[in-house]
């Protein structure tokens, strides 16, 4: 399947527009499972779908230029940043004009985010860290993005930046320690 879905990003990048419409049912139900399990680290009364996501996510990477994507790795990196812009933007609607009365939250565990039990985080304080730390080192943002917004292992990580595995996993490591410091300080 997935050398049928890198002959598919082929034929985008070559303007079959036929060639996406046959690519998504190939990689919906991948993408509203990432879609699902990070709206469920959401607050419970959250009003966007994972269905309505991944067609979001849909429309954005296809509505204009055909995406530059080589392999199935790498569609899913570009989803999860596609994926982090939508909720972000989500969020800083549903926030603006309650002067933060209804702040946008996303579930983080300990280990991720260096709290002692699972928490909430505001998702617009995430996204400000993670643009920060794309400013000191954008291989880190990218690390993090990827595992946190679309759910790539570091395999899958690996995959799409070409580099080792063991490299991903030591970036994603120092990336989660980055966060840690950088939401301590912006918490205190």
């Amino acid at each position: 399947m997935d050398t049928q879905i890198t002959e598919l990003l082929r034929r985008v990048r070559a303007g079959d527009a036929d060639a996406s419409h046959e690519l998504m049912p190939l990689l919906y139900s991948e993408l509203r499972h990432i879609a699902g399990r990070y709206l469920r680290k959401e607050r419970k009364n959250h009003t966007l779908q994972p269905t309505a996501l991944v067609n979001e996510v849909y429309l954005r990477m296809f509505s204009t230029a055909a995406p530059n994507m080589a392999d199935k790795a790498h569609f899913l990196a570009v989803a999860s940043q596609i994926m982090r812009r939508i909720l972000v933007d989500y969020a800083r609607t549903r926030n603006s004009g309650k002067r933060g009365g209804d702040l946008h939250r996303v579930q983080a565990t300990g280990s991720e985010f260096g709290k002692d039990d699972p928490d909430t985080l505001p998702l617009l304080e995430l996204d400000r860290a993670i643009d920060a730390l794309a400013l000191e080192n954008p291989v880190l943002a990218q690390a993090i993005e990827m595992r946190y917004f679309g759910g790539l292992t570091a395999e899958e990580a690996s995959e799409v930046t070409g580099r080792s595995i063991h490299s991903v996993r030591h970036d994603l490591r120092f990336a989660q320690a980055w966060l840690r410091r950088a939401l301590a300080v912006e918490s205190s």
